[in-house]
């Protein structure tokens, strides 16, 4: 009963939060671009757009760097990620709350089919998808999407394993398909690997009691144990590079996940299954990466930067903070209401840049000094060519550009009550015409 309580206090405590975001009223000074200084790496912008009050509004909406619309996709709320040619990936056809009737589509510039690959009612796409050729889903020099690639994708399967939980759970399942819609080989299942996830007894008997924990007090579905929101190739890295031996685990064809409720970062081996490195979802002070990294909560968009691009082989997460966790009874046990940009060595652990700003005491007035830096949902990182950093401060609807020094060099901000999952900068020469006469990127 005390926990209860104590989880809807913290609940209470998020909604006085976010709460001024919900009610401020349109006007121009809370929307559009508010920073646009010397600095930016120019290209356009897709905004993953979430409308929640409704739903058939969310949409892909390409801008440039005035913040004009380009083009638009309607799509359901989850990432677009955009080709080269002007074509994007996204989820569509989803009932909303369901995830049900689902399908993940390739359209082009102007909303046309290109590619469908349709689920069967057992399963439930969700949260990611990558397609073959580019690890990540954003610009790496020379590594594009293949054509009529494979396709990386997350999806949700209800099942009964006792081993994780008394309780039907929602399992997070990775698939591979081929252009033609076929299945290869590879099939991943996260329940399977519970016992390689770190997860103290206290954990365990939490999970088995309670799987989603701090997850259902946010509003996820409950058995939702995990919430895997982020897959991704490892990729081309110059640590498998200098000792494939000894770095074996960074192998380019492995997989890298995060864990929302678990608060875990994982490498799995394409070839075996296996979780082969991890830090988390212990961050004490008796573990190398709690002196190092500090506690890692509610993470979202865990990669490792692409080859090619400054900070190559590092990883990069938007570290949300919120709640999350797994203490007694299932409950959550970490908490912290501020919001953190990690780039971090994969090796030794050593942080290489780390944003955050704790100033503000409200998500109000979305920008500026007084602004606090806090998302406990959705959210992205992304690595541009001039070594700054896309960051999508999704539930606030906030998009801005950080330099290394961490200065915001460019700012865009929804109108009021739209969040955005995910957004990706995008070279100049991927768009059709290039309307805003922006340098390429790899003149």
């Amino acid at each position: 009963m005390i926990r209860k309580i104590a989880a809807m206090l913290i609940l209470g405590l998020l909604v006085i939060t976010i709460l001024p975001l919900n009610t401020i009223g349109e006007n121009n000074d809370q929307t559009g671009v508010k920073v646009y200084e010397d600095g930016c790496c120019k290209g356009y912008t897709l905004c993953s757009v979430v409308n929640y009050r409704q739903v058939s509004d969310s949409n892909a909406l390409l801008i440039d760097m005035d913040g004009n619309e380009i083009n638009k996709w309607f799509t359901f709320p989850a990432p677009a990620k955009m080709l080269p040619g002007g074509s994007i990936i996204a989820f569509n056809g989803i009932k909303y709350m369901t995830w049900s009737e689902g399908n993940l589509s390739q359209m082009d510039w102007d909303g046309n089919v290109e590619w469908t690959y349709y689920w069967d009612k057992t399963i439930s796409p969700h949260h990611d998808f990558q397609r073959e050729g580019n690890p990540v889903g954003y610009y790496a020099p020379g590594q594009d999407f293949l054509s009529y690639g494979k396709t990386l994708v997350l999806v949700n399967k209800k099942i009964h394993n006792e081993n994780v939980s008394r309780k039907t759970i929602i399992d997070d399942v990775i698939y591979e398909v081929n252009w033609d819609g076929s299945s290869t080989d590879f099939e991943w299942c996260a329940s399977e690997h519970i016992d390689e996830m770190g997860l103290d007894l206290k954990a365990r008997i939490g999970i088995w009691l309670n799987p989603g924990g701090s997850g259902s007090i946010l509003g996820l579905d409950r058995g939702d144990w995990l919430h895997i929101n982020s897959v991704s190739y490892l990729g081309k890295n110059h640590w498998y590079d200098e000792d494939p031996i000894n770095y074996s685990y960074f192998n380019p064809e492995n997989i890298i996940i995060d864990s929302r409720n678990a608060n875990f970062i994982a490498i799995i081996s394409k070839e075996t299954g296996d979780i082969v490195w991890r830090i988390g979802p212990d961050y004490s002070q008796r573990t190398t990466e709690g002196r190092k990294l500090s506690r890692i909560i509610g993470l979202h968009n865990a990669h490792m930067i692409p080859d090619g691009l400054p900070g190559a082989g590092n990883i990069l997460v938007f570290d949300n903070g919120g709640i999350a966790g797994y203490g007694l009874f299932g409950f959550p046990n970490q908490f912290r209401f501020y919001s953190r940009v990690l780039e971090f060595n994969p090796i030794t652990l050593e942080i290489v840049q780390e944003y955050t700003h704790k100033k503000g005491l409200n998500i109000f007035p979305r920008y500026g000094e007084f602004h606090k830096f806090f998302s406990y949902t959705l959210s992205s990182v992304q690595r541009l060519p001039n070594g700054n950093t896309l960051v999508t401060e999704g539930f606030s609807g906030r998009i801005f550009e950080l330099t290394p020094e961490n200065k915001i060099v460019w700012e865009f901000v929804t109108p009021a009550g739209l969040h955005i999952y995910r957004a990706y900068r995008v070279p100049p020469e991927w768009v059709p015409g290039n309307p805003a006469d922006y340098p390429f990127w790899e003149d």
